[in-house]
């Protein structure tokens, strides 16, 4: 899963990605910032994109990972307003850039584009509303075991930070690093540096059913 997925077909947003060469990201680039104009959106080709919210004293609160097939980047785009939060690589991405004569052409070749966009928001819409009622009413065992599920659907290794978790999840960094120790011990994680590595996917998703 993601814990974010807008469960949309992996195809669907194919078409603004062909005949368009993909900008290539390093892990670490900032696709975009906060505050500035949103002058395209993005179709993720390959890699995965975190994107947050910043304050004015520089604390970060992540929103949402996304795999390849996605789509981010839209909301601003369409409200024509200043971007409300700023998207980073978290691996080595393709990204291909999204402007107003490229979505006119192709909902032009297919209208149906047009409705599929409409759900896509709405589902977003849907989905921060899930997310702060998690983060408002969750235990943090909960959260950060969902959060490992988001990243890593089938076990196996998740890249990031205690940090990164502590930022999404809505956590300190001490109750981080607490409850993925009590996960170690019981063999469900094991930690590595900037990885955690997820062996017991049962016994994980077991966690999020408290």
């Amino acid at each position: 899963m993601n814990a974010f997925d807008l469960d949309f077909p992996a195809h669907i947003w194919a078409p603004f990605a062909q005949g368009r060469p993909p900008i290539r990201c390093s892990p670490g680039y900032l696709i975009y910032l906060q505050g500035t104009e949103a002058t395209c959106f993005y179709y993720l080709k390959e890699g995965q994109v975190r994107s947050f919210i910043q304050s004015e004293d520089g604390a970060e609160r992540a929103l949402n990972v996304y795999g390849p097939g996605s789509l981010f980047g839209e909301a601003s785009f369409f409200d024509e307003l200043p971007r409300v939060s700023s998207a980073v690589a978290l691996t080595s991405c393709e990204i291909v850039a999204i402007d107003r004569e490229l979505v006119t052409e192709e909902i032009e070749k297919d209208p149906e584009l047009a409705l599929a966009m409409m759900k896509y928001l709405a589902r977003t819409v849907r989905l921060l509303s899930t997310q702060l009622d998690q983060m408002a009413f969750r235990p943090a065992q909960w959260r950060i075991a969902r959060y490992l599920l988001s990243l890593s659907p089938t076990g196996g290794p998740v890249r990031c930070t205690q940090e990164d978790i502590a930022s999404s999840v809505s956590a300190s960094r001490v109750t981080v690093s607490r409850v993925l120790s009590q996960l170690a011990r019981q063999g469900i994680i094991e930690l590595g540096y900037s990885t955690i590595f997820v062996w017991d996917i049962e016994a994980l998703k077991k966690t999020c059913q408290i």
